[in-house]
């Protein structure tokens, strides 16, 4: 038995791909079948499916070439939308700051309470409507930059559904 386990491990060890079961690599064993050509319908077939796999491809790199540019633009005019909303709050904001200035200067010359009242009375008067036209004016841009936004969007998913579709 020592001879047996010496033979086999030194013909493992010397040929490792060399096993005692199954073929020495990974070939598929040849039968004695006399070769066939592959058939015409087969052929065919597999034609086909490779045609339909390079239109496939195309229409999705073309959608996906256009989803992109889509989003491009979108971002961008977010971006855009996003500062001009911005600037329109520091627009705002330096409005405002104006605005307190100029009361405070004018409380400084109040003489008696009835004129601190009637100069509090038209600041606040002053203060609500321009607040009402900020807040419109902000509300507008808003309603602008949105529309901007999703009009591509919109336009973009209908093209791609209307694509899927026919």
């Amino acid at each position: 038995m020592t001879e047996f386990t010496t033979a086999a491990t030194k013909s493992n060890t010397a040929n490792p791909a060399a096993r005692a079961f199954g073929p020495s690599n990974y070939e598929i064993p040849k039968s004695g079948l006399p070769s066939m050509g592959t058939p015409e319908a087969l052929r065919e077939t597999a034609e086909k499916g490779v045609a339909q796999a390079k239109d496939t491809y195309e229409k999705a790199k073309v959608a996906a070439e256009e989803a992109t540019d889509l989003l491009k633009n979108t971002y961008a005019t977010a971006a855009k939308g996003a500062t001009d909303y911005n600037l329109k709050i520091i627009e705002i904001a330096r409005t405002n700051t104006n605005s307190t200035f100029e009361y405070a200067k004018e409380l400084m010359g109040v003489k008696s309470p009835s004129d601190f009242v009637v100069l509090w009375t038209a600041h606040a008067r002053k203060q609500f409507d321009t607040m009402t036209a900020q807040t419109k004016a902000l509300t507008e841009l808003v309603q602008k930059v949105t529309t901007e936004i999703a009009e591509p969007l919109k336009a973009g998913v209908t093209k791609a559904f209307n694509n899927k579709v026919a």
